[in-house]
């Protein structure tokens, strides 16, 4: 492979045209897309496939693009490793995941970085990174489409919990046809925003909730205040000592998908903050998995 195709590769992943990427390097678009050509010949592999937008990484591309941006950094932080990230960095993510993890931890990444300006935006939906309203997101599922850089973040599980009053005063939960019996907590059906979130249509038999919100941190409270059952994450119903969890075969499964834009996915500040992001869901998998303790 010729390293010196590297330079147009990553200028065409991050503007997502041959012409953009041509004038940021001062050459014609015939140039780099000869240049791409070679690297894809050199690697056997396809990097980019047109899109309705312009050119658009395959796996493979995505794959390059991490290690040749680790590259990149490298090569630009040689005699600037002192240097501070300073300015603002934005994060959005789902209102729970904000809320019982990112929030408890983010003094960690304020403390590495005390001259960049975080904001966390934690709530039922999510802010768009294709349209620049955030450096990067926390996402329910990989988008399939725009000028993004994906990669999962991590997998978590969830479980049924009940509050150890309501379990002390209520009917007996062992087995899933008892669960009719109890109130149940959920999402209000109609407004989910996004189908990740249904959980309660996995759970066995012909369960519906009674109590309904579209927070899951007011279904939580529900949950706590010993209104009745609710499915949570682990990484809230473990962390709060009043819930027991019920029903321990039962488990449901998803990801975090973490996303930026394609033109920003390098930028100190987002790698910054994307390295941090990553750190920290391996550091507890524990937790998120609900196998902690």
């Amino acid at each position: 492979m010729n390293w010196s195709d590297l330079p147009y590769f990553l200028s065409v992943a991050r503007t997502g045209q041959l012409n953009r990427a041509a004038a940021a390097l001062g050459t014609d678009a015939t140039t780099v897309g000869r240049r791409i050509r070679r690297l894809e010949r050199d690697l056997g592999e396809r990097l980019f496939e047109q899109g309705a937008g312009g050119q658009e990484l395959t796996q493979a591309g995505i794959d390059l693009m991490q290690r040749a941006e680790a590259m990149s950094a490298i090569a630009q932080g040689i005699g600037q490793s002192g240097a501070a990230l300073r300015g603002p960095v934005r994060l959005s993510v789902a209102e729970g995941f904000g809320t019982w993890f990112i929030s408890r931890h983010l003094a960690e990444f304020s403390a590495l970085h005390p001259q960049l300006e975080v904001d966390l935006v934690a709530n039922s939906g999510f802010l768009n990174p294709t349209r620049r309203e955030t450096d990067l997101a926390v996402v329910l599922a990989q988008p399939r489409r725009g000028p993004l850089m994906t990669r999962r973040l991590t997998n978590y599980r969830l479980r049924l919990y009940a509050s150890r009053a309501y379990l002390e005063r209520s009917a007996a939960i062992a087995d899933p046809a008892d669960l009719p019996q109890h109130t149940l907590i959920g999402y209000v059906p109609d407004i989910i925003y996004a189908p990740e979130l249904r959980y309660i249509e996995e759970l066995p038999g012909d369960a519906r909730p009674k109590l309904r919100s579209s927070s899951i941190n007011a279904q939580h409270a529900l949950v706590a205040s010993g209104a009745g059952i609710g499915v949570l994450p682990c990484f809230i119903g473990d962390a709060d000592p009043s819930l027991a969890r019920i029903l321990p075969g039962f488990e449901i499964e998803r990801s975090f998908w973490l996303v930026a834009h394609r033109e920003t996915h390098g930028f100190a500040h987002v790698r910054a903050m994307r390295n941090w992001l990553v750190g920290l869901a391996q550091q507890h998998q524990g937790l998120l998995l609900g196998t902690k303790g």
